[in-house]
């Protein structure tokens, strides 16, 4: 037995020959020469205990060594952030990367990336100009504001303009709309850090004018605070000071003339009250009287992570010279897709057309049962030993956005003889392309509402493999 050992041992290719084989050596002009010798090493030391401890009785091909080799270090070198098909019906879906964004937007940020840019170029004069400029001018059109500038997110938009516009002084709240906007980013702590201080007023179901009418203390007082509770809702016994309301208070006299920031969150762009979401535009939130309006670029916008502010020229400008400006400032992939992003808004209807967003979310029921039958047909086909149903399902529009909102969709389930469910989810993780679904009532949900046509291929393959296993543990 040891000298068949020791024969087999002898055999074992060495490291610069197998580099040179014609399956490794393409491979090493892909990835890093050096992490693919390592891992060569690796495996071969691997079969090289294998063969002492007479766990293997005949040397692996160099075809089978190379394919050891590829797959280990695709697994540690690959990609962390990585693309997954969404089949959960969750349209905005925080964990998955919220918006999709536009052919137009894609495109834009590609070219960006690519090249050079005029970012702070002002090309007409030859001289340096600001990376505002790419965007505001677009938005104001748009929106209808004075003055317009885009940061990282909106929490970075809410602590600058608090910073710049009211620090030192009070800001009063109603007690009901201190929101925790994720990840325990909580609009008390993000006012402190701010500077400004947290002035609460009204009840947590019910807030009044009066109330910030008593609690406004002349110089003391920096500003109106309104935030859109858009994660949550407080039904019942409840009443909220509008942003009309507070405008009026604010022209009621000198005294209360300070500004009033509204904190929209999802910075919702066009009417969707015919899916049931009746949130505010921001349109509307400045005509009403609004002096600064800040929301997200990649909630129903449809956009970018960003947090856009929009408002009076005034206090624009006093956000934009302020220091914390440039800690919050955006790239220029972040420009190129939202400014593709708002061309889009120009035209209503191309809107609901191009953003993948408002197209997910205004999608007919008809249209959905049509797309669920036919990914079911093609699943049916694929995987013969299980079976596969449409049915009504409902979706969410998710990303803290109209939390009462359910839309009716549609879901190919599948379920059958010996299924689990979880571990077809698992599988489905497991795969190149990874597919998130949902299990209930133990079938498994694939919500087509999130689902792209072009992605059914993937899906299909993956229910083909499933097909063909004994549904082990995966």
């Amino acid at each position: 037995m040891m000298g068949k050992n020791q024969e087999l041992l002898r055999k074992l290719p060495k490291i610069d020959e197998m580099l040179q084989d014609e399956h490794l050596i393409f491979f090493t002009e892909i990835m890093p020469r050096q992490v693919v010798v390592e891992t060569l090493r690796e495996v071969i030391d691997m079969v090289r205990r294998e063969i002492i401890d007479g766990r293997r009785e005949e040397i692996p091909a160099v075809e089978e060594l190379a394919g050891l080799v590829k797959q280990r270090v695709f697994e540690e070198q690959g990609k962390s952030l990585r693309r997954v098909i969404n089949a959960t019906g969750v349209v905005l879906h925080t964990n998955l990367g919220r918006a999709n964004l536009s052919r137009r937007a894609c495109e834009s940020v590609l070219e960006a990336a690519g090249y050079y840019s005029n970012l702070e170029y002002d090309i007409k004069k030859g001289s340096r100009g600001s990376r505002h400029d790419h965007v505001e001018q677009l938005i104001r059109k748009i929106t209808g504001a004075q003055a317009a500038m885009v940061v990282n997110n909106n929490a970075a938009a809410t602590m600058l303009c608090l910073s710049a516009l009211a620090r030192g002084k009070e800001v009063i709240t109603s007690r009901g709309e201190l929101v925790e906007i994720g990840g325990s980013f909580r609009i008390p702590e993000i006012m402190e850090e701010s500077g400004a201080h947290l002035l609460e007023v009204g009840a947590t179901n019910k807030t009044k004018p009066a109330d910030y009418r008593k609690a406004f203390h002349g110089e003391m007082t920096g500003a109106f605070l309104k935030v859109h509770t858009s994660n949550y809702k407080i039904v019942g016994f409840t009443q909220e000071v509008s942003i009309r309301e507070l405008a009026a208070l604010r022209d009621e006299s000198e005294e209360f003339s300070v500004p009033v920031i509204y904190d929209m969150g999802s910075g919702l762009m066009t009417d969707l009250s015919g899916c049931g979401i009746g949130e505010p535009t921001v349109t509307e939130a400045l005509k009403e009287g609004a002096d600064v309006v800040l929301f997200s670029g990649d909630k129903l916008l449809g956009g970018p992570q960003c947090g856009v502010v929009i408002g009076k020229k005034e206090y624009v400008d006093r956000m934009k010279s302020h220091p914390m400006a440039r800690a919050f400032r955006v790239d220029k992939m972040t420009l190129a897709a939202l400014e593709a992003t708002f061309f889009e808004y120009q035209d209503s209807k191309r809107a609901m057309r191009e953003i993948p967003v408002l197209r997910m979310i205004t999608e007919t029921g008809i249209r959905l049962k049509e797309k669920a039958e036919k990914l079911c047909g093609q699943l049916s086909e694929a995987a013969p030993s299980l079976e596969f149903m449409v049915e009504p399902c409902r979706d969410q529009v998710g990303g803290g956005s109209a939390p009462l909102v359910m839309l009716e969709g549609y879901a190919v389930t599948v379920s059958g003889e010996d299924f689990n469910a979880e571990r077809s989810e698992r599988l489905l993780r497991k795969e190149e392309l990874p597919i998130i679904a949902r299990v209930a009532r133990d079938k498994l949900w694939l919500s087509v509402r999130t689902i792209e046509e072009t992605e059914f291929k993937w899906i299909r393959e993956a229910f083909s493999k499933q097909n063909q296993v004994r549904w082990q543990d995966a």
